[in-house]
């Protein structure tokens, strides 16, 4: 019989035979300086009839940053956990439900190699030697042409046993399509849906999406969902900065499981959890790194703790979360370049989010109580020594200041009827704006019924009336101007607010204004009392003045309201 040293000089001899045993005993045996390029599909060690472990694995996979453009160098590890290690593995990134690997590896660790797969040089990353290993570490170039990708890790700790399918967080790219927003009709009623990129669903692995559907009685049917492996929100802001938010959270729980919460943002710390309240969570998910829940909600939406409205931009966002706490997303939020309605949809998809009938309420409100009303209170007040002519048996300056009335108070029905007939009811999301526009409403309504009773001018009890009107038309006229200003914070699509600030500057004007004419009216006093024969008429002088810059201001507003 042979010994076994002249057998393999007479096996040496016969080159295919030594290729097929050197194939053999490197799929059987491993392979110990990580050329594995034969696995690069696959992922799994040819170890035989070994087969990958099914416990909790002793590694993570970490990265510098979870979100990248073309480019961006990320720095990914491997580490083993509880004083474990590894003698190989193998690494590499993948677009989500991606099959290839992506992106280049550059070497920063003696214990690393990169490999070729799919004829891509660099793509993957392997060990060097069998030694112990705690962690290893390599730097990934982002490439330009990949959406979200997830790094995927197989790692040894010795022949026999094995952990597959390690997963890093998901790195989202920056480099993703315009949000959109759209209408869609369903079961009768409208869904506003806020989508990137534009027109995906929730069945696409690469979509963050988020609908809101009005149900009745202030009630919203939500549904979010997105790539992540921590949480995805969405937000209710009053403007394109976080502060003053109201957020719901769709995320793990310390136990793993999808749970919803809702929260309450104040700056830029982390959200502040509170209850629940009235929400029926109709279902969560979490499969293949993709988060899903759909819920109805009937909480009032508040932004401040003093306002609730319905006009909002959506923030949208994913972040990571440890044992049911989430953490800081790490890219800014998805947001619409729009404030929009969630309530009434009638705009969405245009250029404007706001409807026509909401518009023209805020433009009837605002001549009524910037121009109308005004005017009308200046003409009763500093006017009645002027104006001495008479027209219809009436001074000509009751004439004035009786029609400016009846046209401020026919506007404020009209307005309060278009949106009253917009809205369908009453709506508590309409909040202090819609509470302070009755009041206006019905003590505008309540001005000319008392006047039309007034007494006449020899009775003993006219000072009564005549101090309960002006005391009510200043009351009427201050919650005016708080509703204008409660309504433009609600249509407000500018960052800059500029329409609110245009009202403040009317509110300055008018001030200064009534100053100017008070002034006036007690010089004109002491002239009288002295027997002064001045004619000058100052308070016209000041009223055409008044009109100059209440029609400049005026016209701005409108023209803010018209871009809503």
């Amino acid at each position: 019989m042979l010994s076994f040293s002249l057998l393999w000089r007479e096996i040496k001899k016969w080159p295919i035979l030594f290729l097929f045993w050197e194939v053999f005993s490197s799929t059987v045996l491993g392979f110990p300086n990580g050329k594995i390029s034969v696995v690069c599909d696959s992922m799994f060690p040819a170890h035989g009839n070994a087969v990958a472990q099914t416990s909790p694995a002793p590694y993570i996979v970490s990265v510098s940053n979870t979100s990248f453009n073309p480019g961006d160098e990320i720095t990914v590890s491997l580490s083993a956990m509880n004083g474990s290690s590894f003698k190989g593995f193998f690494l590499q990134a993948r677009a989500i439900e991606g099959s290839v690997a992506v992106g280049s590896f550059r070497i920063i660790n003696p214990d690393t190699q990169s490999l070729a797969c799919n004829n891509v040089q660099n793509s993957s990353l392997s060990h060097t030697n069998k030694e112990n290993k705690q962690n290893v570490s390599a730097i990934w170039v982002a490439p330009s042409d990949v959406g979200h990708i997830v790094f995927r890790a197989t790692a040894l700790q010795n022949f026999a046993v094995f952990w597959d399918q390690l997963q890093s967080q998901i790195l989202v790219s920056s480099s993703l399509p315009p949000v959109s927003i759209s209408a869609e009709e369903g079961d009768g009623t409208q869904k506003f849906i806020f989508s990137i990129p534009e027109g995906c669903t929730p069945q696409d692995p690469g979509c963050y999406f988020m609908s809101s559907q009005a149900l009745g009685n202030d009630a919203f049917k939500f549904e979010m969902s997105g790539l992540s492996d921590g949480y995805i929100a969405i937000g209710f802001s009053d403007d394109t900065i976080m502060g003053n938010d109201d957020i719901y959270i769709c995320g793990k729980n310390a136990a793993g499981h999808i749970e919803v919460q809702h929260a309450f943002s104040t700056g830029r710390s982390t959200p502040e959890t509170k209850p629940l309240g009235k929400v029926e969570v109709l279902s969560t998910s979490f499969n293949e790194g993709i988060i899903k829940c759909s819920f109805i909600s009937r909480n009032a939406i508040s932004t401040q703790s003093r306002a609730v409205n319905s006009l909002y931009y959506i923030f949208l966002t994913t972040g990571p979360s440890t044992a049911g706490q989430i953490r800081k997303h790490p890219t800014r939020p998805f947001i619409t370049n729009q404030k929009v309605n969630i309530s009434s949809f009638g705009a969405i998809g245009g250029s404007s989010s706001t409807p026509l009938i909401i518009k023209a309420h805020g433009a009837l409100m605002l001549v009524a109580w910037m121009t109308t009303g005004s005017v009308g209170m200046i003409f009763a007040r500093y006017l009645k020594k002027s104006i001495k002519q008479t027209l219809l048996g009436k001074d000509i300056w009751f004439q004035m200041h009786f029609l400016l009335m009846l046209l401020t108070v026919l506007a404020t029905v009209i307005a309060f009827i278009l949106v009253f007939v917009t809205v369908k009811g009453w709506s508590s999301s309409a909040g202090a704006h819609a509470i302070i526009g009755c009041i206006v409403m019905i003590l505008s309504f309540l001005q000319p019924v008392i006047a039309f009773f007034r007494p006449s001018l020899q009775n003993k009890w006219r000072f009564i009336f005549n101090w309960f009107h002006m005391l009510n038309a200043l009351v009427i006229k201050a919650l005016a101007v708080a509703a204008i200003f409660l309504g433009l914070q609600l249509l407000s699509n500018n960052p800059s607010h500029w329409t609110i600030k245009t009202m403040g500057g009317f509110v300055g004007w008018e001030a200064l204004t009534a100053i100017a004419l008070d002034v006036n009216l007690r010089l004109k006093k002491k002239e009288i009392y002295l027997e002064s024969q001045s004619k000058v008429k100052n308070e016209l002088l000041l009223l055409l003045m008044y009109l100059c810059g209440n029609f400049t201001f005026l016209t701005a507003l409108l023209i803010g309201i018209g871009r809503y």
